[in-house]
């Protein structure tokens, strides 16, 4: 069956793309595109509309996927065929799971959509279009714009891959207030297309349309044969003329915005902790010393400042904190440009340092902040992530804010979250990308000019509020409030405001007459509700973090309850989608930002690109067909005594071969993945045993529900051989990862830089074919660590230390080198690389796998592990092709033993010389 893809973007605040797969014209069409955003008070609510008609002779398979920004909300979905709709429904997430189970049990066409990227997610669902049919997509979701450095960015993204006869973007805007300025700019507002952006203001509203013609669809810069790819960024901002901020009351509901102006600069005591460990080697170093130039540069002359830099050892760059004048900052700036990346990563003793020298140094009339970045895990002193979360939270006290920032994806990112919120500040995580410096600073603006702290807000006729008590307001920001009306009778509402500012108390009142409010529109009187609903749901998640035991269960239970009510796809709810062939199922899953990567417990099959850097910015997600069974190109055969059953040949040498549903979890299939960058959930496995049965056919077919499975021809995934073991390398520019076999009992030089005289051999276990019984490392001439499947010896030259698995948590540090065994898996940093090795127990069989955290990224490394990444073409049939190679390939699976779950990946098996381009000798030694 041939595929075509239509897809939309939403990037960036409010970010709007659509994506489609190459096709020809004759195949299928895009003939109307439409994207609808209606923003009310901040609130957006969009809507994209893709209409597509198979123009083909034949049934094909139409994708449409939405990636849409973090903070949003799928609220509703739905697909149009023939007249008939077909909605999606919103469910909590264990019910959902539990149906897609069922689903993949039933051998049907199932899928997972979930991801987090930069600033995005994937939404995605198919549906089968029959000859000359037509299929109409509609997404919703709902979305608070934040107001950053003074005004709210929507972000509109357009790359339809093929030019549209009916393509509109269409932009509402209406603020009470009033809109002080909007500003329309980007790829997309370029001369050759400046007739087909128009910008209309008109006191509180403003429409912006973009309706590009066909034929300029393929003239602008940023325009190709395959139609536009670009943006349009609007900027606006709302007037302040009320101090008191401004007010939305409908339905018996109130939101209220409070961002006042005019306000003298509370001076700031702000401490600086720097990760310096090894992992920071390179780039992020770099980019992370020409932020902190640029930070430094613009503290105010009455802010004080201090500096701390860690790794295994603390160092403070002054005793006490100093006022930014300029011989300061030109001391501070000489200081930072000779730091050097070394160490292991303390993360507990470098903050509490930070907090300490705060506490030694109070100032009335200013606003404390301890900004922490780091790129990793603590490895070294207390490294327990819930004992320091204890020990920073005592030690601040409430006082001040601490801002963590995490570096890539090594960090882990659920402890620094938890540890900002309990301390009144948030995290975010700052990519690995060319921009990395200018994140660092622009993260720095947002908090650099505080106005009031200790703000307190009060509402006298309204409860179910949201949060109402804040530890900063800064210049550019806005604080937003929403609760229900107590008494519907009342005539007017009082809110109170007390916060502190440079000098003294200060107070917002005033009282709301309730007749002298705007009328709403009767198109807008859910919106108060709606956002009410919406922020209330993101602060509990928010809050569920911090709590534990009853408390925590109770968060989680009224968040699951709004998201419900309301249909919000968020991480407690999933969207179940029943398409026309009535048992197809797909679930859409909201993940976390603090989801590790190979950690997304309610994902299938996550792909995402480079390490370090998601692809176009973000994580690609597939919706997924169970891998054992797909399409087929050939007549279906009936199988005998099982009607309406259809099936393909078996492999030959497999006669009577049955595929049957094994419970998650019971007998992978055997391999093995070390380097791929797929991620898989542990709950639901592609697992399945198969079954001799004396039978004259050769046929695989599922057992024992034949009346259940969806009519799809099916076949067999090969196996990997006994005495071979399974390794994934990933692909950035395809969704499928390559996969090849090498013989047990082999020697593989795993990682080596001559560079740094760092090497890591290993050696594959002889029996079970499942990963390696012994693996070494060597660092320059005297360090040594021999790691095997009985215990952990590291030698320095002068002193041996012994680990055995089971263990007490124990660590051993020297210069450059960290050794941390923990439960089954030993953490191990030496020079610029570091390992976690996994310890598995499996079917009786014990064995290990290296999992590479960080490694230099210059193009001298040798090693199977050295080949994070594979640009690889996928031609017609099942040919790959690689430096203009080519070569066939199976489709199989492999198990990703970088993770303690061991999930099941899908993948295209190759040949070892092709996918590593080399032999085997030139990866094999002769000894560890």
């Amino acid at each position: 069956m041939c595929q075509a893809t239509v897809s939309v973007t939403l990037l960036g605040f409010l970010l709007i793309s659509a994506i489609a797969a190459p096709t020809k014209k004759e195949d299928v069409e895009i003939y109307r595109f439409h994207i609808n955003s209606t923003v009310t008070s901040r609130y957006a609510i969009t809507v994209i509309t893709s209409r597509v008609v198979n123009q083909h002779s034949e049934s094909k398979e139409i994708n449409f996927q939405v990636k849409i920004p973090k903070n949003a909300f799928i609220s509703k979905f739905r697909m149009t065929i023939d007249g008939k709709t077909y909605d999606g429904v919103v469910k909590e997430k264990e019910a959902a799971q539990q149906q897609y189970s069922q689903a993949v049990a039933r051998g049907e066409s199932a899928g997972v959509v979930s991801s987090v990227g930069r600033t995005l997610e994937e939404f995605k669902t198919s549906v089968t279009v029959a000859a000359n049919g037509k299929v109409t997509f509609e997404l919703t979701y709902e979305e608070l714009l934040k107001r950053r450095l003074g005004k709210y960015e929507l972000l509109i993204n357009a790359q339809p891959m093929q030019p549209v006869a009916d393509f509109k973007i269409d932009v509402y805007i209406h603020e009470d207030p009033g809109i002080s300025f909007l500003e329309v700019k980007g790829g997309l507002n370029t001369e050759e297309l400046a007739n087909a952006v128009t910008t209309t203001r008109s006191g509180k509203e403003a429409w912006v349309h973009f309706y590009p013609t066909r034929e300029q669809q393929t003239m602008c810069k940023s325009c190709t044969e395959t139609g536009l790819n670009g943006d349009l960024i609007i900027t606006y901002d709302v007037e302040r003329v009320n101090p008191n901020g401004d007010w939305k009351i409908s339905n018996g509901y109130v939101a209220h915005w409070f961002a006042p102006m005019g306000i003298q600069q509370i001076p700031k005591n702000v401490v600086f902790v720097i990760d310096r460990s090894g992992s920071m080697h390179g780039r992020k170093m770099e980019q992370t010393r020409l932020a902190m130039q640029r930070i430094l540069g613009d503290l105010a002359s009455d802010d004080n400042f201090g500096l701390i830099i860690f790794d295994s050892h603390v160092d403070v760059w002054k005793q006490e904190l100093l006022q930014a004048t300029e011989s300061n900052v030109n001391l501070a700036k000489s200081f930072v440009r000779r730091i050097e990346d070394q160490g292991a990563t303390d993360i507990n003793s470098a903050v509490l340092k930070g907090v300490e020298m705060i506490n030694r140094h109070p100032r009335e009339g200013s606003a404390s902040i301890l900004i922490l970045l780091t790129d990793g895990a603590p490895n070294s002193g207390v490294s327990n992530p819930e004992r320091i979360q204890a020990n920073v939270k005592e030690a601040i006290g409430g006082k001040f804010a601490l801002y963590c920032l995490g570096f890539g994806f090594d960090v882990n990112f659920d402890f620094l979250e938890k540890m900002a919120l309990e301390n009144g500040g948030l995290a975010r995580r700052i990519y690995e990308d060319s921009d990395a410096d200018l994140q660092l600073q622009g993260f720095y603006e947002e908090v650099a000019t505080p106005l009031l702290h200790d703000l307190q807000l009060n509402y006298e006729g309204a409860s179910n509020l949201t949060q109402t008590e804040f530890g900063l307001y800064y210049n550019g920001s806005e604080i937003v409030v929403a609760g229900e009306i107590t008494d519907n009778s009342l005539e007017s509402f009082k809110v109170e405001v007390v916060a502190f500012s440079k000098s003294k108390k200060v107070k917002y009142e005033e009282t709301v007459s309730l007749r002298d409010l705007p009328e709403v529109p009767p198109q807008h009187e859910n919106f108060t509700q709606r956002l009410w609903a919406y922020l209330t749901v993101k602060q509990l998640l928010r809050k569920e973090l911090t709590l534990k035991g009853e408390e925590k269960e109770a968060a989680k239970k009224e968040a699951l309850d709004l998201s419900l009510k309301y249909s919000f796809v968020t991480p407690l709810t999933s969207m179940v989608v029943t398409k026309p062939q009535e048992s197809d199922t797909q679930v859409a899953h909201k993940p976390k930002e603090g989801e590790e990567r190979g950690r997304c417990h309610d994902c299938l099959l996550v792909s995402q690109g480079r390490r370090g850097g998601p692809v176009g910015g973000g994580f690609h997600i597939l919706a997924h067909s169970p891998p054992v069974f797909h399409p087929a190109h050939s007549p279906p055969m009936s199988h005998p005594g099982l009607p309406g059953l259809q099936a393909m040949p078996v492999r030959p040498g497999l006669p009577g071969l049955q595929a049957m549903p094994v419970r998650p979890g019971l007998q992978r299939e055997r391999g093995i993945s070390g380097i791929s960058d797929y991620e898989v959930a542990e709950h639901q496995d592609y697992d399945y045993f198969f079954q001799i049965e004396p039978q004259s056919a050769d046929f695989v077919t599922m057992n024992p529900r034949p009346t259940k499975i969806s009519q799809f021809q099916m076949t067999s995934l090969p196996l990997p051989p006994a005495n071979s073991v399974r390794f994934l390398i990933s692909s950035s520019s395809q969704p499928k990862p390559l996969c090849y076999d090498i013989p047990l009992a082999s020697k593989i030089r795993l990682l080596a830089d001559p560079s740094s005289q760092f090497s890591m051999n290993g050696e594959l276990t002889l029996y079970g074919g499942k990963g390696f019984k012994q693996i070494a490392i060597h660092y320059k001439t005297n360090h040594h660590l021999t790691i095997s499947t009985s215990g952990i010896n590291y030698s320095d030259g002068q002193n041996a230390v012994n680990f055995v698995w089971g263990q007490e948590p124990t660590k051993h540090e020297a210069d450059s080198v960290s050794v941390i065994l923990r439960n089954n898996e030993v953490d191990v940093t030496i020079g610029s690389v570091r390992v976690v090795f996994l310890l598995h127990k499996e079917d009786r069989d014990v064995f290990l796998w290296p999992a590479i955290r960080q490694q230099p990224k210059h193009g001298s490394l040798q090693g199977i592990l050295a080949k994070t990444d594979v640009q690889y073409e996928k031609l017609l049939g099942s040919r790959i092709k690689i430096n203009n190679q080519e070569e066939s390939a199976s489709l199989s699976t492999a198990t990703d033993y970088r993770l303690h779950s061991a999930p099941s990946v899908e993948c295209w098996l190759v040949r070892l010389q092709f996918a590593l381009q080399g032999e085997l000798s030139d990866f094999t030694v002769s000894q560890l």
